[in-house]
């Protein structure tokens, strides 16, 4: 018999099968409907002192627990993040239903009329740490695409949560359908492990956060697992780069958000503008408080950088510490990345249209810019509207996650009485 925790995950697994039913068949409508009026509840003045008092409580819990300045950062909400938050959900609003589409249609030599048509995904579980807006954006997005969502937060974030999807709840009843959002409303790491073996009733997991978090679920799973992973980012500044533009970029990409997984973690520099751009460089980064850690050969133009480990090279540091290295040539920039890298994001700065055309030939990474911040890796800012993250598997989908990509095909097929021979 299923103990008391197993059980209640059971049901609002069951409960949200139950919900994806509904939300497959709803009117495009009526899904922008529900998510406008979620917007207009998270805009209302007394809704927003309530989830911020609820946030509150999990952000003084998380300081006595002494939690890293980013995992603080990205527990926090503030008037601002909220107004965010409104904002993508009348984004994603306005966006196209990627659901019930046909993209196709093709006859074959029998008469049969063949077709793709595009359906939700159906359940879907999202499992993430300390990130409050990740519950909004991934239930709008899974909503959009007609899909139910069953949302397992961190227990950081756990009374934040509980208000957000009482807000959510509360938008769905009206239209009936009050069951597409459930909440694993328990802080017991034993919860992840029951939900990934619902098999029956759950068609994806998506992990976001830590390495940590992500391999257990990975590592755990019995249902389709789309990863999350970490984001070891890095920046190559070419022989022919401009300066200031390097500058600008490296600045932004390390310094705006450190705590987030498309944040710069290495820096690879040309050896022939090294001379050049190293001590400028260095003086920026000593005036943002960022802490290097360089190779031999950097370090003779950064000398308050600490040596640099191999692990430095593979570690996301979310944090205003960066590692630096100077390369001979982009082949050698391009190795590094191979070897170190988790195919999330990287970006090359040049004045060489040859040299950004074979960056971006050869870097397969799921974002690769050119002269741009890596902290465009995200579904707004790439015109998606909101992402559920940013998945670094290839299978289905790869990159920033946007409704696109929540939902599948299937096959539908016209006759007038063929019968196979």
């Amino acid at each position: 018999m299923p103990n008391a925790l197993e059980q209640s995950i059971i049901d609002l697994a069951i409960r949200a099968r139950l919900a994806s039913r509904k939300t497959a068949s709803l009117p495009s409508n009526v899904k922008n409907q529900v998510l406008l009026e979620l917007a207009a509840s998270l805009g209302d003045p007394a809704v927003q002192q309530s989830l911020l008092k609820a946030n509150q409580i999990d952000v003084e819990a998380g300081r006595g627990r002494n939690l890293s300045s980013a995992m603080l950062d990205r527990l926090t909400l503030n008037p601002a993040r909220i107004q965010g938050m409104i904002e993508s959900l009348e984004e994603v609003a306005g966006l196209p239903d990627p659901a019930g589409i046909v993209n196709r249609m093709w006859t074959r030599p029998n008469g049969l009329r063949v077709g793709k048509k595009t359906i939700p995904l159906g359940v879907i579980g999202i499992v993430y740490e300390a990130r409050p807006n990740v519950t909004v954006d991934a239930f709008s997005l899974c909503f959009k695409a007609g899909n139910a969502t069953i949302l397992k937060g961190g227990s950081e974030a756990l009374n934040s949560n509980r208000c957000l999807v009482g807000i959510i709840t509360g938008a769905l009843q009206s239209h009936g359908v009050g069951d597409a959002c459930q909440l694993v409303d328990s802080t017991d790491r034993e919860a992840v492990r029951i939900l990934l073996r619902q098999e029956d009733h759950v068609d994806l997991i998506i992990p976001r956060g830590g390495e940590g978090l992500i391999r257990f679920v990975a590592e755990n799973s019995r249902i389709p697992v789309i990863k999350h992973y970490k984001g070891v980012c890095h920046i190559y500044v070419a022989e022919d780069a401009d300066l200031q533009m390097a500058l600008n970029i490296v600045e932004n990409a390390k310094v705006s958000r450190p705590g987030v997984c498309n944040a710069l973690e290495t820096l690879l520099v040309n050896r022939e503008i090294a001379p050049r751009f190293l001590p400028e460089f260095a003086r920026l980064m000593k005036s943002r408080g960022v802490e290097l850690r360089a190779d031999p050969e950097s370090s003779a133009y950064l000398p308050v950088a600490a040596a640099a480990t191999e692990d430095d090279y593979y570690a996301e540091f979310l944090d205003l510490i960066l590692a630096v290295r100077v390369v001979p040539d982009m082949d050698a920039a391009i190795e590094h990345i191979e070897k170190y890298g988790s195919s999330h994001t990287e970006a090359i700065v040049t004045n060489s249209y040859r040299l950004a055309q074979d960056f971006l030939d050869r870097v397969n990474s799921s974002v690769v810019l050119v002269n741009a911040s890596t902290r465009f890796s995200d579904g707004h800012q790439l015109g998606l509207g909101a992402e559920i993250g940013i998945s670094t598997t290839r299978l289905h989908a790869y990159g920033p996650m946007g409704l696109e990509s929540l939902v599948t095909e299937k096959f539908i097929v016209y006759g007038d009485g063929q019968v196979r021979i």
